[in-house]
C-alpha cells in the first residue's frame, strides 16, 4: 500500500525549488558572460586583422613608390643607390591611403597612420566600426576594439659583380677571325667605325647594374626599362616581429 508523502516531504520540495531556479540562472548568466566574452575577442582579433592588412598596405604602397623612383633614377641617370640599398625616396610619399582602403574593407577605420622606426616601416592604429553589441554585461553595446601593427620595407639588394662571360664554342673562335684570319675592326661594309653615320658618337647609355638580391643575380639594364625585375625582388614586406 502507497503511503501518502508527509507534510515534512512536501515542504522539502517547496523550498528546494527556489534554489534550482536560481542555480539554472546563474548558469545561464555565466552562459551569457562567456558568450560576450568570446563575442569581444572576436571583435578584438577582426580588429588586429584589420590593422595588419591595412599596415601591409601602407607598406606595400611605398614599395611600389620606390619601385618607380628607381626606374625615374636610371632613366635620368641620378642616383639609384639610396633608392635600392636603402629604401629611401627622396620626395615625401603618401601611403596612407592604401591603409585606410584596407582598413575599412576588413571593418575599421583608421586612427592613426604613421611613419615608425627604424624606416622605412610604418605603424597603423585602427578601431573596429562596430562595438561588441548588447549583452548582460553593461557598458558593452558601444565597446569597439582597437589593435595597432607596424609593418617594415627591408631592401634585398647590395651590389654585385657581373656574372662572368661563356666561354666561346671553338666554332665560335674560327668564326671570329675571317678574311685571312683578320679580326673584326668594328668597321661596317662602307669602311666606317662604329660611331655611326656621319662620324657621330652615340649617346652614352646608363651603365648596366649587378645587384645580389636575397642570393639571387639580378642584372639591372637601364637601356632596357622593360626588363626591369619586379619590385618584389627588390623589397620585401613583412609584419615587424
Amino acid at each position: 500500500m502507497r503511503r501518502a508523502p508527509s507534510a515534512r516531504q512536501a515542504t522539502d520540495a517547496g523550498q528546494a525549488f527556489p534554489l534550482y531556479i536560481t542555480a539554472v540562472a546563474g548558469l545561464l548568466f555565466i552562459a551569457l558572460a562567456f558568450f560576450t566574452v568570446g563575442r569581444a575577442g572576436a571583435t578584438k582579433n577582426g580588429a588586429q586583422t584589420a590593422a595588419d592588412a591595412a599596415a601591409l598596405a601602407a607598406a606595400q604602397s611605398y614599395r611600389d613608390q620606390l619601385g618607380t623612383s628607381f626606374l625615374h633614377a636610371l632613366r635620368t641617370g641620378t642616383a639609384w643607390q639610396g633608392i635600392v640599398l636603402d629604401g629611401q625616396v627622396t620626395t615625401a610619399v603618401d601611403v596612407c591611403g592604401a591603409a585606410l582602403r584596407f582598413a575599412k574593407s576588413n571593418g575599421a577605420s583608421v586612427r592613426d597612420c604613421a611613419p615608425a622606426h627604424p624606416p622605412p616601416s610604418f605603424t597603423v592604429a585602427v578601431e573596429s566600426l562596430k562595438g561588441v553589441g548588447k549583452s548582460v554585461i553593461p557598458g558593452t553595446e558601444d565597446k569597439k576594439a582597437t589593435a595597432t601593427a607596424t609593418a617594415v620595407v627591408t631592401p634585398l639588394c647590395v651590389p654585385g659583380a657581373a656574372p662572368p662571360e661563356p666561354k666561346p664554342s671553338p666554332s665560335q673562335e674560327k668564326g671570329d677571325k675571317g678574311d685571312g684570319g683578320k679580326e673584326g675592326e668594328g668597321k661596317d661594309d662602307g669602311g666606317r667605325s662604329d660611331e655611326g653615320k656621319g662620324g657621330e658618337k652615340p649617346p652614352d647609355r646608363p651603365a648596366v647594374l649587378f645587384l645580389d638580391c636575397d642570393g639571387k643575380h639580378v642584372t639591372i639594364d637601364p637601356g632596357h626599362p622593360d626588363r626591369l625585375p619586379d619590385t618584389a625582388e627588390l623589397f620585401a614586406v613583412h609584419l615587424a616581429d
